[in-house]
């Protein structure tokens, strides 16, 4: 279906002989989900996003914070509106900012200022393993300093993008259920990274008991195994079961570009994408592919047609 229109719901643009972000330009690399990183060290624009969408008939997207150095996140903010007001990419953004700061409010303010900011990420502090999980340590969703500081996102009409593995999902729904007002947006499925029966058991009872939560949404990206290859089948059950917990109305599709090329190519990515949603009707396939990005994101583009 090359005619069908595309919001990429998260990607990301760098330019790192301008701007410092540590993990892309420090030594040593990262513990990384996908190992070496090295190959997306480089700058990444919107002429190079252009021709790995090519064949595709994106619409629109949703520039996600790189990790700026924290120090100057409103720095991302202003370089990405001058890239945008020069390139018409990225269509919004989500911005950075430490929720955990003792200057969140002002922070949150400022961001809201910028007229492409839709929402804010802060990875909170998360366990290595469901077994490590410590409820209300610092960093985590349940600190009261980080809650004061998601508590001020509704008041600044921003949303918030969670990225956290899928076994501090209890934390998330009672998140969720305190401050209703905030929409949150999960990033890349909730990192389904073990692919065994029980690991996957254990992400969908956890999927399934955050989508009780009706102010909470998906990103179906991020899925990628490292040493496999990305195919549709061997993604099929992890995209299809997001769908089953959180149903069409909820879920959206996205590239994270370029970090996904390290595990496939945007092509790869998107046919796969439409090869498993091949039985879906156009309107359920218009709401994952362009219409929820455009809801969730507040983004002002003409109806798909």
């Amino acid at each position: 279906m090359p005619s069908l229109p595309i919001i990429d719901a998260h990607q990301h643009f760098w330019d790192l002989e301008r701007n410092y972000i540590p993990w892309l330009c420090d030594e040593p690399l990262i513990p990384f989900r996908y190992g070496d990183y090295r190959a997306i060290r480089h700058n990444y624009l919107p002429a190079d996003y252009r021709r790995d969408t090519a064949n595709f008939r994106v619409v629109g997207s949703v520039f996600v914070e790189t990790e700026w150095d924290p120090r100057t996140p409103l720095d991302e903010t202003c370089w990405v509106h001058e890239l945008a007001d020069r390139e018409d990419l990225p269509t919004v953004m989500v911005a950075q900012a430490r929720l955990d700061r003792p200057d969140v409010d002002e922070l949150l303010a400022a961001h809201a200022t910028f007229p492409r900011v839709r929402g804010i990420r802060h990875k909170p502090r998360a366990a290595a393993s469901p077994a490590e999980v410590e409820p209300g340590i610092p960093g985590s969703m349940g600190d009261p300093v980080w809650r004061r500081g998601f508590s001020r996102l509704a008041e600044h009409g921003l949303s918030f993008d969670l990225q956290t593995p899928w076994w501090h999902f209890a934390e998330a729904v009672e998140l969720a259920a305190a401050y209703p007002q905030t929409q949150i947006i999960v990033n890349h499925t909730g990192l389904p990274a073990d692919r065994s029966e029980a690991g996957l058991s254990a992400w969908r009872q956890a999927m399934e008991h955050l989508a009780t939560a009706p102010n909470v949404a998906v990103k179906i990206s991020g899925i990628g195994v490292p040493g496999i290859a990305w195919t549709a089948e061997g993604n099929r059950r992890v995209v299809l079961e997001t769908i089953d917990c959180f149903g069409v109305e909820r879920c959206m599709f996205a590239s994270n570009f370029p970090v996904d090329s390290l595990v496939a190519t945007f092509e790869t990515l998107y046919e796969g994408f439409l090869a498993i949603t091949e039985a879906f009707s156009q309107a359920e396939r218009l709401r994952l592919f362009h219409d929820n990005a455009r809801h969730f994101y507040r983004i002002d583009l003409p109806a798909a047609g």
